[in-house]
């Protein structure tokens, strides 16, 4: 920044007791000519072109600085930060479309076991039918034989019923006649008489 020659010795320290007497004479002098002592040098309209000088490179300076320096650090980051999100990203889509991939297959295995529970489960309930089937055809045959051969004995047990019913029956009708008193009757008759009452 340029520095006028009054503001200078303004600000310059007093070399020794000798030289301040000298330093305010001179400084009494510059300040009456620009006007009044105590104005602020930015402020000083006389000061303003150096200062838009100095502005101007200052500006310009750091324009450069933030173009060459800072904005491509900036725009690298972001990139980078771009980059790392697109990858994000693309990694989530593969997984979530492995997800779903994974959630089809259970979902697959899972109805191919239920079939599979289903036919095992038919088939047990098949055999058990036919084995409960064959078991009570079995039973039903068992007792099938065991009625016709109690159906057999009940026959014999009848027909020799009968052949004993017809001896007592003449026993007892010739012990009746014995006890009427009627005299004796021949045996045959009797056998005769009982025959043709069973009939």
């Amino acid at each position: 920044m340029f520095v006028t020659p009054g503001y200078a010795e303004e600000v310059a320290p007093a070399a020794g007791e000798a030289h301040s007497t000298d330093a305010t004479a001179a400084h009494t002098e510059t300040g009456a000519e620009h006007g009044g002592g105590g104005l602020f040098p930015p402020f000083d309209t006389s000061n303003y072109p150096s200062q838009l000088l100095w502005l101007a490179i200052t500006f310009g300076l750091f324009y450069l600085f933030l173009k060459n320096v800072v904005l491509p650090r900036v725009g690298g980051i972001l990139e980078v930060r771009r980059d790392r999100i697109a990858g994000d990203l693309d990694q989530a889509a593969r997984m979530k479309s492995e997800a779903d991939a994974a959630v089809a297959a259970y979902e697959q295995e899972l109805a191919e076991a239920k079939a599979r529970a289903n036919a095992i489960g038919q088939e047990a309930r098949d055999e058990a039918k036919a084995e409960a089937e064959a078991k009570r055809k079995e039973v039903e045959t068992g007792l099938d034989q065991k009625l016709t051969a109690a159906e057999a004995r009940i026959a014999t047990i009848k027909a020799n019923a009968m052949k004993e019913v017809g001896t007592i029956a003449e026993d007892t009708a010739a012990a009746i006649v014995q006890a009427l008193g009627t005299g004796k009757v021949d045996k045959a008759d009797i056998a005769a008489a009982v025959k043709a009452a069973s009939k």
